[in-house]
């Protein structure tokens, strides 16, 4: 059975705005997942949505998430997209994470969260310096989660420090992305296949 995956675009930008650099990574992502008949469903751009602030998997009337959430969550595969703000993964973002921290309250009987079983991997970039960073918080995040995070799951490009070039702004993507994408794709599809026919066996809660 083909695996699916969804990316979440974190751009600060909405949709109909300037192009995104998020997105331009995450078709360089999506071109190398095809290559292992891993299908991109959709692109969820997080700043279209209204996903309100707090824990929850549903924070009341308005909330989108939680339509966002069941999206994600029908998928082998997440793409994680991130620009870099400040040196740090940026505020939609991490908006998105402080909403999966309700996963940990959320568990099966053997203590599996809905994650369980679903590959993710990062897509960053920005123009300074700060893809290290975002990687590590990100990836703690997500693994507190319940995300499983293959071998070599960051993807990112960043510009020298004080230029104003943007990686959508390139005229073509650079060897060692498509390369770190090409072994990206390559582990997390490997991954995603054996998770969809083997998942997590989990372990009985006391009561």
């Amino acid at each position: 059975m083909p695996l699916t995956a969804v990316a979440l675009n974190c751009s600060l930008k909405p949709s109909g705005g300037k192009p995104s650099s998020t997105d331009a990574m995450i078709k360089v992502l999506a071109d190398e997942f095809a290559r292992h008949d891993v299908q991109l469903t959709e692109t969820i751009r997080l700043a279209d949505h209204d996903v309100k602030p707090g824990v929850e998997s549903d924070m009341g009337e308005g909330d989108a998430w939680p339509g966002i959430r069941a999206r994600i969550l029908a998928a082998d595969i997440l793409i994680f997209g991130t620009p870099i703000w400040m040196g740090q993964t940026c505020s939609v973002a991490k908006r998105a994470l402080e909403r999966m921290d309700a996963f940990l309250s959320e568990t099966d009987e053997q203590g599996r969260m809905p994650s369980f079983g679903k590959v993710v991997v990062a897509a960053i970039v920005g123009n300074e310096d700060g893809a290290h960073n975002v990687t590590a918080d990100l990836f703690q995040s997500l693994n507190d989660t319940g995300w499983t995070i293959p071998a070599g799951a960051s993807c990112y490009w960043v510009g020298e420090a004080m230029h104003k070039t943007d990686f959508n702004q390139l005229p073509e993507t650079p060897k060692e992305v498509k390369q770190t994408a090409a072994m990206l794709a390559s582990n997390a599809a490997h991954l995603a296949k054996l998770l969809k026919g083997a998942i997590y066996p989990g372990v009985k809660q006391d009561q």
